[in-house]
């Protein structure tokens, strides 16, 4: 089958993905195997290539917002047939015996793995998933709008949870590509107002057609105070500035696996009156199925850019280089 596999992971104009020929995968005991239809290219499948997170699978074949149909399935698979529509997400595995698991808190689980980093994802033809982790999709959306839901409308989700929004409150999202547009929508679906600091021009259109109140520049203060923010960019320099947008015990969340370097902080203006910071590591498969719930139960707007598979270099150049329109995704 054909696949792009992490050859050397280094800067992508360096080009670390190397497109390849490889057997078609087997699924394992309790596992799926998956025809792709479609994979989004999410900001992780780039710090993986350019190697920002650690190598976990020498020569891993990168993506986790995978949608496809079930081709196969081991003999004691409960729950899936084949022909089922299924969404390959992000987490795979953990333990579910550690005092992490216990608690409902999967996502902090030390023996998680992840598709795409740890196992072969989508950036291919076929790929698989245990049973347990892969995921019912909603009705009403292609498959093309489906696959940014698994992770980027999953983790902005969580970020929401993790922000402690206030009923009707106030909004700050840093940073407005795949993840954090669908974010938007979640909490101006509830009642919250949103307002939108990116540099990218175009950014800005997309986040006052789906309603925030206004839009503007990376590190500009928005027009009132916040009562919670999620940084979606990967720039630590935009913590001093989303802190201090903060209004007494506002919440920052920060959304990403990879984030530079945070300047100091000044702790008067930062953080005193009860602000905070909380970072955001992966999601429960509990918090994935809320998400997909509620994107059943309400039509988002899922912008996508559309990449063949055999382009998948290309899209993340375009990523990288702020290209790309909502979500980048790779279709056949």
């Amino acid at each position: 089958m054909r696949a792009w596999r992490v050859e050397r992971p280094g800067p992508i104009s360096g080009a670390p993905l190397r497109r390849c020929a490889v057997p078609l995968p087997d699924p394992g005991p309790g596992e799926l195997l998956v025809r792709v239809t479609a994979c989004g290219v999410c900001r992780t499948d780039l710090h993986v290539a350019e190697g920002d997170l650690p190598v976990h699978r020498p020569g891993v074949i990168p993506g986790h917002e995978v949608v496809g149909e079930v081709v196969a399935a081991d003999a004691g698979v409960t729950g899936f047939a084949v022909g089922d529509r299924v969404g390959v997400p992000w987490l795979r595995h953990t333990c579910g015996r550690c005092r992490y698991c216990a608690r409902g808190r999967e996502n902090l689980c030390p023996d998680s793995a992840y598709t795409g980093w740890d196992s072969d994802g989508g950036y291919a033809e076929y790929t698989t998933v245990p049973a347990g982790f892969a995921l019912r999709l909603p009705a009403g959306y292609s498959d093309a709008e489906s696959a940014p839901l698994l992770c980027a409308g999953v983790i902005g989700y969580h970020a929401l949870l993790r922000a402690d929004l206030p009923d009707g409150g106030t909004l700050g999202i840093y940073g407005f590509g795949a993840s954090a547009h669908l974010a938007a929508q979640v909490a101006m679906a509830r009642g919250a107002t949103v307002h939108v600091m990116t540099r990218d021009a175009a950014a800005r259109e997309l986040a006052l057609s789906l309603g925030a109140a206004s839009a503007q520049g990376a590190a500009d203060p928005p027009p009132r105070p916040l009562d919670s923010a999620i940084l979606f960019a990967p720039a630590g320099d935009l913590v001093p500035p989303a802190l201090a947008a903060l209004d007494r015990g506002g919440t920052l969340a920060i959304a990403g696996i990879h984030l530079t370097d945070i300047p100091p902080l000044d702790y008067q203006r930062h953080l005193f009156q009860e602000r905070q910071v909380r970072s955001v590591t992966s999601n429960t498969r509990a918090q994935a199925q809320e998400f997909l719930s509620f994107a059943a139960e309400h039509r988002l707007r899922v912008t996508t850019s559309p990449y063949r598979l055999d382009d998948a270099d290309e899209a993340l150049r375009d990523l990288a280089a702020d290209r790309v329109h909502g979500a980048a995704v790779l279709i056949g």
